[in-house]
Order: structure tokens, then sequence, then C-alpha cells
């Protein structure tokens, strides 16, 4: 699998384009906006759009997924249903934030704990990670040992529990008893800024090492 990460918006969140190199299908995950940049990426990776996938509702990782759906007459999957009260504010969030406008919009399939998520021939799993919004998934590939975590985890800091329906409590737990547990090694696409991996930030970031809550 290849992945380029293009970051869009004014808030430069990550969107990826996954390629499965296997069957040349790619997803894009968490498409904010800057369709011209998303589009330019997925040009050069040379492959055939499959599908939209997102990891939570907020305006910056989805405004852009139902203009990608019609473009491409591809299936929208994620996040879980409990994040639809967020698209469905998408137009005021925006408009509030001055983004273009998005219209709110129904994903093909809503995701939960424990499913799957094709792209080609590669299988994603899917977990629900609560807390920075209470739809939040995240996406891990085992294959490579890949994780996108959208606003869950970032490198040194965790994502903002302040929004509505917000809870640190339930992301410190998703972090804690469900992300670090899947192995040191893993690294992770966070939603905004750079990579790193579960065990750097098991050991180093102040919000949920292992010297806090060990």
């Amino acid at each position: 699998m290849k992945v380029a990460i293009v970051p869009v918006t004014a808030y430069q969140q990550n969107c990826s384009i996954i390629k499965c190199e296997t069957t040349g299908s790619l997803a894009i995950v968490d498409p904010g906006g800057d369709i011209d940049k998303i589009l330019d990426a997925v040009k050069q990776l040379d492959g055939t759009v499959e599908k939209v996938i997102l990891t939570h509702g907020h305006m910056d990782h989805c405004a852009a997924s139902d203009v990608l759906r019609q473009k491409f007459s591809v299936p929208i999957e994620g996040p879980h249903q409990e994040d639809s009260f967020w698209i469905d504010q998408l137009p005021a969030s925006c408009k509030m934030s001055g983004m273009p406008h998005a219209d709110p919009f129904v994903p093909d399939r809503w995701l939960e704990d424990g499913d799957t998520v094709t792209v080609g021939a590669q299988t994603l799993q899917v977990l629900h990670c609560p807390g920075h919004t209470p739809g939040h998934v995240v996406f891990i590939y085992n294959d490579q040992r890949v994780a996108w975590v959208g606003d869950v985890i970032f490198q040194g800091s965790i994502g903002r529990t302040d929004f509505p329906r917000g809870n640190h409590e339930h992301l410190v737990t998703a972090i804690r008893e469900k992300l670090f547990p899947l192995g040191d090694d893993i690294t992770f696409i966070p939603g905004h800024g750079p990579t790193s991996t579960f065990g750097h930030e098991r050991q180093t970031n102040p919000f949920v090492s292992d010297s806090q809550y060990g």
C-alpha cells in the first residue's frame, strides 16, 4: 500500500490518499477541502478512486466528502453514527470558520467498532475511539503497521475535548486501552502535524504517557 498525505484547509488537516498496489484502487481519507490539491494527489498516484473514508464529522475532515462522492460516484464510509450531528452542522460550521460552504450529507455506511474497510485487496480494521467527538473512528492497517487516527492523538498531544459531546476521560481511555495495546511499532498519521508511533507517545506524550497513567 502507498500513502500520500495532503495537508488541506487553513487547519492543515492531513488528508490521506491510500493506494492498494495490487489493484490500483484508491481511498481518500478525511477530505476536508482544497479539492484541487486532493485531485492532484489522486492523479499522481495513478489509481481509481474506490471510496471516501472518514474518521469523524468535523468540517476540516469531511467538508469535501460529498463533492468527491458525486464526482467519482463512490461511497462514503464512516464515521460512527454518533457523529451525524456534526455532519448535519456543516453549513453553520463552515460559515463560522470562513471555510467554503458544505452541505450536510449521509454516509453510505456508518462504521462500528470491529468493522473492516477494504481498499482494493487491502483491509483496514475499524476502532471506535470516542472523546474528541462521540463518533470518532480509527483505521488500522496491520500489514504495514500504520494507523489513521484523525484527531484522537498527535505527536506530543491529544485531541481537544471542549467541543459539544467531547469527553476527556473517554479519549484517554481510547488511547491507552485501544490504541497503545496494538503495539509500540505502529506508525500513526494524525489529523494534523507530523507522524509518530504509539510507542513514542506512550513514553513521551504528557497527556497519555505511562508516567502519567502507569
